[in-house]
């Protein structure tokens, strides 16, 4: 009582000083922002692949009938994963590898956190370049045919690349979201910016300025990726008037 007593009569400048410098508190943020942007990187990968795949098994589904049992097992993966909120996705997959591993290392805990997020971003990517394969004018597959170029060669040379083209916009959206929602393996322990701002709240016996910090720190990071997928989508755009 005494302690949050002293907090309260502190002013603004101390108390930021308390959360952000003493005790060298802002070693804290910059390991949990480290963790925060490893494991966006690791799902962004693992989500681009997941959801490539699906969006390309769906689209030779649909052209050619093949490929039927993958086509309906991405099909339940999109609606399973796309009906299960991520918190509980990662606490499903946290607890369920701690049971059979008793203890799980630590890097360990930052790949489940990327592999869940990662499974669940694949869900929504595979949409996102479904529309974009999708976006992409019937006529080009139907000339590459024409030559006698095969189907797969024409998928890869021609459709997919105006496809990711196409998806970037609604790409970046996701890994905005995806960067915003791994926030939440705090909920299981993972050293990221929102448990360490959690931790020094409890130090410092105060949750708005230490919170602030660490939504600065989110802020940056997403201002700087608005940034980078705007230069690419110019670069895009000036390739295409050549």
């Amino acid at each position: 009582m005494n302690n949050l007593l002293c907090t309260l009569s502190l002013s603004f400048g101390e108390k930021l000083k308390r959360a952000f410098i003493t005790d060298n508190n802002w070693l804290s943020y910059l390991k949990g922002m480290g963790n925060t942007l490893l494991i966006s990187f690791l799902a962004v990968i693992i989500g681009i692949i997941i959801g490539l795949l699906i969006a390309v098994i769906k689209n030779i589904h649909q052209n050619t009938g093949k490929l039927a049992f993958l086509e309906k097992l991405g099909s339940l993966y999109v609606t399973v994963i796309r009906g299960i909120p991520v918190a509980v996705l990662i606490v499903m997959m946290y607890f369920g590898v701690l049971f059979f591993l008793k203890k799980i290392p630590y890097f360990g805990a930052i790949l489940i956190a990327a592999i869940t997020f990662g499974l669940n971003s694949g869900a929504y990517v595979a949409e996102i370049f479904r529309s974009g394969i999708m976006s992409v004018d019937k006529g080009q597959m139907e000339a590459s045919r024409s030559l006698g170029i095969s189907y797969g060669k024409t998928m890869a040379k021609v459709i997919i690349p105006q496809a990711l083209k196409n998806s970037i916009p609604p790409l970046g959206n996701e890994f905005i979201a995806l960067i915003k929602e791994t926030s939440i393996v705090s909920l299981v322990g993972i050293m990221d910016l929102t448990f360490a701002a959690k931790n020094i709240s409890g130090i410092v016996y105060d949750y708005i300025i230490p919170m602030s910090i660490a939504a600065l720190f989110y802020l940056i990071i997403v201002v700087a990726l608005t940034h980078v997928m705007k230069a690419i989508e110019r670069r895009l755009s000036k390739s295409d008037k050549r």
